[in-house]
């Protein structure tokens, strides 16, 4: 199962960073914007599973934003109303939110009422089975810890690191195009000339190996990609 792809567009920094935190944590994929105008072309050029929308941004206000949503595509929107607003959800509600949420709000709750919607729309078919952990053959991923051990000893790696070893164990002995771990790791387009990803690569490898993890299950399938065994 695929996770789901989430939008926040939220110019309250402090707000956006803590709540795509949590997402992440739960296992979505998420991208931040902070004003209206760049929110609403991210949207629209990119595909998202469900989009978080202040109704306050900049530069183009979350209802003139959700008019377009709503018009234009088929993306569930949740609002992130003003505590005690009434009026900010009902004009939500009345333009096509899927949802209204005010603020401050408990993410957990927030969190039950995405995985709702995204179970409705077919997004996800079960928000209950999102995978947060992995063992195979005494290697140990936790999504939730960002941690990876083998035999019980802890491999350190970064945060690209961990979530480039994590696309790969979640799809074993599957060869992943460098295409497909540019968009999913690093999060841009696969360049010819640019070396990150084999970077990454090289060092997830090394720290494999020097925990003990045989060199061959991580492998270079040339002129396709990669995979873990």
């Amino acid at each position: 199962m695929s996770l789901a792809n989430l939008l926040i567009i939220d110019n309250d920094r402090s707000l956006n960073d803590w709540l795509t935190t949590q997402l992440c944590k739960c296992g979505f994929h998420v991208e931040q914007h902070f004003d209206g105008e760049r929110g609403l072309i991210c949207a629209v050029q990119k595909k998202f599973d469900l989009i978080l929308l202040d109704t306050q941004v900049p530069n183009r206000d979350g209802f003139t934003v959700l008019k377009h949503l709503v018009d234009n595509t088929n993306i569930p929107v949740v609002m992130l109303t003003a505590n005690g607003v009434d009026r900010e959800r009902i004009q939500g509600l009345s333009i096509g939110a899927e949802d209204c949420v005010s603020k401050p709000f408990d993410s957990e709750e927030l969190i039950l009422r995405i995985n709702a919607i995204l179970a409705r729309t077919g997004a996800i078919l079960n928000p209950h089975r999102i995978q947060f952990e992995i063992d195979s053959a005494g290697l140990k991923l936790n999504k939730r810890t960002q941690s990876t051990c083998y035999s019980n000893q802890e491999i350190a790696l970064t945060p690209i690191q961990f979530k480039l070893l994590w696309v790969l164990v979640s799809n074993p002995n599957e060869t992943l195009s460098k295409a497909y771990l540019y968009q999913t790791v690093l999060e841009r387009e696969f360049s010819l000339y640019d070396r990150s990803l084999d970077m990454h690569m090289s060092r997830v490898r090394k720290k494999l190996v020097m925990a003990g993890i045989p060199k061959d299950r991580l492998k270079t399938v040339h002129g396709a990609g990669y995979c873990f065994s």
